[in-house]
């Protein structure tokens, strides 16, 4: 993928963020609103998420900007960093705490932490994940 489509991709996660109806009471609701992506499994969250930028394969990508790869990453051995990563962003990547519940955040998490050639079996959970938003 070109930076350009990745960066397309960046903005079309923005818009749909921007454009997607809030329901109070929703059930997909973290903690900063209501979750925006209706997918809640791993593997569907990650391709809409976040497959747009790091690859399908995880493999990163490098142009104006660099998406890292997320495939054998070293990085993932921790469980708080890609949290903390998917909940406050990290250079290029938006943070998603507002848009993703803790639920999603887990599920996303501990799908790539378990593919692309990464074996961390401690998974994370959305208890982990609403510990990390409260303490920041």
């Amino acid at each position: 993928m070109t930076t350009a489509r990745c960066g397309l991709a960046v903005l079309g996660i923005l818009l749909a963020i921007s454009a997607a109806p809030v329901q109070a009471g929703d059930a997909g609701a973290s903690m900063n609103g209501p979750s925006t992506f209706p997918q809640q499994e791993g593997a569907a969250l990650f391709q809409a998420v976040c497959q747009g930028c790091h690859q399908a394969s995880a493999q990163g990508a490098v142009g104006a900007a660099a998406y890292p790869a997320l495939a054998r990453n070293i990085k993932l051995a921790s469980a708080a960093y890609p949290v903390y990563t998917v909940l406050q962003g990290r250079k290029t990547m938006p943070p998603l705490a507002s848009y993703l519940s803790d639920a999603q955040i887990a599920a996303v998490v501990n799908y790539v932490r378990t593919h692309f050639g990464n074996d961390y079996a401690d998974t994370v959970s959305p208890e982990t994940v609403k510990s990390a938003r409260e303490t920041h």
